[in-house]
């Protein structure tokens, strides 16, 4: 896999975390939308739960604090450079919806196969949250791509 093999934008499919213990997890619900872009200056993800509730209590910087949470429980975003090594694709994380991930990098073992970009990582190893994390993506403006 090479930069041109991925390069163009990818609208998410699905993500679920599986649990070594068995459990499987929808971290955006089974409704979700989103999609991962890779140019030639960088990357770009924004993954959002589907139907995201509105405010009642105000405005962006006014709503309750309960409802600034949901809003960010329902939404991630981050964005900055990127690499192929092999079969793993590593972000460069410059931005991101969480202050923790900037500066850092997100690996990724990814493979193409029938039309799909499959992303996956290994989390929080050796403890009792041990899971893997897989992302599936379709190439935007593909006939089945989700909307």
């Amino acid at each position: 896999m090479n930069k041109a093999d991925i390069r163009g934008r990818w609208e998410i499919v699905s993500w679920t975390q599986e649990y070594d213990d068995g459990r499987v997890v929808y971290p955006m619900g089974q409704h979700l939308q989103g999609f991962i872009d890779y140019g030639p200056h960088g990357m770009f993800l924004v993954i959002e739960r589907a139907q995201r509730g509105r405010f009642a209590s105000g405005g962006q910087w006014s709503a309750s604090d309960a409802e600034k949470a949901a809003a960010y429980n329902s939404y991630m975003s981050y964005a900055g450079g990127y690499e192929i090594e092999g079969d793993t694709i590593i972000h460069h994380v410059r931005h991101s919806l969480f202050p923790d991930w900037e500066g850092g990098v997100q690996r990724r073992l990814g493979s193409l196969k029938d039309g799909l970009l499959r992303l996956s990582a290994r989390l929080e190893e050796g403890t009792e949250q041990a899971r893997s994390a897989n992302l599936t993506w379709r190439r935007a403006g593909d006939d089945q791509s989700v909307k």
